[in-house]
């Protein structure tokens, strides 16, 4: 629920300020999302607003890897996070680009997130005739 409420305040941003939806397309949907930085209708304080484009981001890697969202509880708490299968490989997605923004790191979110592929790929099994 939590997850579906912060794709909602993402896309009702989106929807007001541009008359665009996420559409689940890797390509247009990260360009949407860089396109919020760049105009500073997310800024660097705004927590919630960071961590909602990081779902967004976290379902297109979710598309394109096989993941699955969980809740991944450790000695600091609980967090959402992106899980292959049942195994022990996780992603962040919802802190991704938040903590960078937080911290002034104006990376790209297409590098953050193709940082995120390149990060679990090895750990997934490699498809036939690769």
């Amino acid at each position: 629920q939590f997850v579906q409420q912060q794709r909602e305040l993402l896309g009702d941003l989106l929807a007001r300020n541009y008359g665009a939806r996420f559409s689940n397309q890797k390509q247009r949907d990260l360009a949407l999302l860089q396109r919020l930085l760049d105009d500073q209708l997310v800024r660097n304080n705004q927590t919630r607003e960071l961590q909602a484009m990081g779902v967004i981001m976290g379902d297109l890697l979710s598309a394109e890897l096989g993941l699955h969202w969980v809740i991944y509880e450790d000695q600091m708490g609980r967090s959402r996070a992106l899980r292959y299968k049942d195994t022990d490989n996780y992603l962040f997605p919802m802190t991704m680009i938040s903590r960078r923004r937080e911290a002034d790191n104006r990376a790209q979110v297409e590098d953050i997130y193709q940082h995120a592929v390149d990060s679990i790929t090895p750990a997934l099994p490699r498809l036939p005739f690769q």
